[in-house]
């Protein structure tokens, strides 16, 4: 059998579009002589849809829109993903369409994603389907990884899904399909969503894994792509092409993320304030690379205590990206706000309040710009930072999307080396080696209140990501004070997190989704 895996870039709610595209591929199947087309799970529907999933409209919409394309598998048989409607709810569904109509609909079993929790009730899970005379095992989603109850007649499995992009993912995903291909001694094709969708990223990276194990076919990551696969034919076993490093996923994830960001909202213009800094920085290359560079505008905004020395480093940097920028001194405007607030505040000792009162000014004079002209304004946190409170509210907080507040500070400077070997040394290697500040006071740095940012992810991840509690991490050779005043900076800042922008989704457990506190609570005082 003949099998076109159609990895394409759906947006949410656009259930035209979607299915447009989906039509298009049909074509080109037909024209490519296969058998079968598969698209990924949600395909009509785009995904997360969230609270459209509870609509009677959008649902009725998106059945209408199988109907059309089921219209079109007149010679060839379709497997297209997409919200259904049953007695019980909402569930995500494998739709198998042949000789014009739809045949069957298989609801996935497992409702793994806290993003569908709620939103999509649970299936029947795998079942076993004739397409085209052939016998296939048809799953969806997390299914492959819970339900291995296989027909044993069946000649192939596959899996649509809808796996976000997160470090480590692919690995990981690959891997779950080796295992389940050699147990079962079956080939597992598997086609997934690709592209932006808010906060999430697909990678796509679709392929196929043969009964043994082998992988043999691989699709692009964070691309649109449309391969056809012959079950019949000898295919040679794969490697994983060695330049797809963990840090190279990172940045096409974030440029990815932030390309569809702004496209799927209508936006093309982006304004970032540059710093001199290494996340600004990065945050810049990502997004010239994302919506290039003649969309790109920067505000350089030296306040008293700004050294000379990254003004020039903010320079040189958007000199050679060839982006639009503007020197906007704020020394005079936070002279006249301390002189304003003098009756209300004055008298008391310099503190992080006058500190704020820098990054609060240049947030307004980028979002004055933004307003006036569009360029939409980028976030350029990370997540070091974000945990630990190091940013301020209403400040450098702001910004209509962040494309790297998920990265731990330590990870920003491995995405900058890596930016600097793939265009030429873009970013100042001053940036790259000066002592990390914020420039509040005169001399400050962030190791005035910190261990090396090395040490600080190393316990950030443990917390975070694995969930360690304090005394595990103390037990593995980290220090006691600095484990408890982490802790207590990451608990104490839930606030501040709440207010965030759109965070881009980048590692398995981030803020606010698999990560998500309750805003006031005493654990752990």
């Amino acid at each position: 059998m003949k099998i076109a895996l159609a990895q394409l870039n759906y947006t949410i709610g656009d259930i035209e579009g979607n299915s447009s595209k989906m039509i298009d591929a049909i074509r080109r199947a037909k024209d490519e002589k296969a058998d079968l087309v598969l698209f990924a799970e949600q395909a009509v529907s785009g995904t997360p849809a969230f609270d459209l999933l509870r609509k009677t409209t959008f649902l009725e919409l998106c059945e209408d829109a199988l109907e059309r394309i089921a219209s079109h598998c007149d010679t060839i048989a379709a497997i297209v993903g997409s919200p259904v409607l049953t007695a019980e709810g909402t569930i995500s569904a494998a739709v198998v369409m042949e000789e014009g109509r739809v045949q069957h609909c298989i609801g996935k079993k497992r409702i793994t994603a806290r993003r569908e929790m709620g939103f999509l009730t649970s299936g029947e899970g795998v079942r076993s389907v004739t397409i085209k005379g052939h016998k296939c095992v048809v799953v969806v989603g997390d299914d492959m990884r819970f339900e291995t109850d296989y027909d044993h007649s069946a000649e192939l499995v596959i899996s649509i899904n809808a796996r976000k992009y997160y470090k480590g993912g692919m690995t990981y995903r690959l891997e779950t399909l080796r295992h389940a291909a050699f147990a079962e001694g079956k080939e597992i094709v598997l086609v997934n969503q690709v592209g932006g969708s808010t906060e999430i990223v697909y990678d796509g990276t679709s392929g196929v894994v043969n009964r043994r194990g082998e992988l043999v076919l691989l699709m692009k990551s964070f691309e649109e792509d449309f391969r056809i696969y012959d079950t019949e034919a000898e295919h040679t076993p794969l490697e994983i092409p060695k330049q797809v490093s963990r840090t190279y996923m990172v940045y096409e994830a974030a440029c990815c993320g932030l390309r569809d960001f702004f496209f799927k909202n209508g936006y093309r213009k982006a304004c970032i304030g540059l710093s001199g800094g290494i996340d600004s920085a990065v945050v810049a290359c990502i997004a010239v690379e994302a919506l290039g560079r003649e969309n790109v505008r920067a505000l350089l905004m030296p306040s008293p205590f700004t050294t000379e020395a990254s003004v020039e480093d903010a320079r040189m940097l958007a000199r050679r990206l060839g982006i639009a920028y503007d020197v906007i001194p704020i020394s005079d405007i936070y002279a006249k706000v301390l002189e304003a607030m003098d009756p209300v505040i004055g008298g008391i000792e310099f503190d992080f309040t006058e500190e704020n009162i820098q990054t609060r000014i240049r947030t307004m004079l980028l979002m004055a710009l933004q307003n006036k002209t569009g360029y939409m304004l980028l976030n350029s946190s990370n997540k070091s930072e974000n945990a630990l409170g190091l940013c301020t509210l209403y400040g450098d907080t702001a910004g209509a999307f962040s494309p790297t507040g998920d990265i731990y500070k330590s990870e920003m400077y491995d995405v900058a080396r890596y930016i600097n070997r793939i265009h030429d040394n873009v970013i100042p290697e001053n940036i790259l080696t000066k002592e990390p500040s914020s420039e509040l006071h005169i001399g400050q740095k962030d190791s005035d209140i910190l261990p090396p940012y090395e040490v600080v992810d190393a316990i950030l991840y443990r917390m975070i990501e694995e969930s360690q509690h304090r005394e595990e991490i103390i037990n593995a050779g980290f220090d006691s004070e600095v484990v408890e005043k982490i802790h207590a900076m990451i608990m104490r800042n839930e606030k501040k997190r709440y207010q965030f922008p759109p965070v881009l989704r980048l590692s398995s457990c981030a803020f606010g989704h698999e990560r998500l506190m309750p805003l006031t609570n005493k654990y752990g005082d």
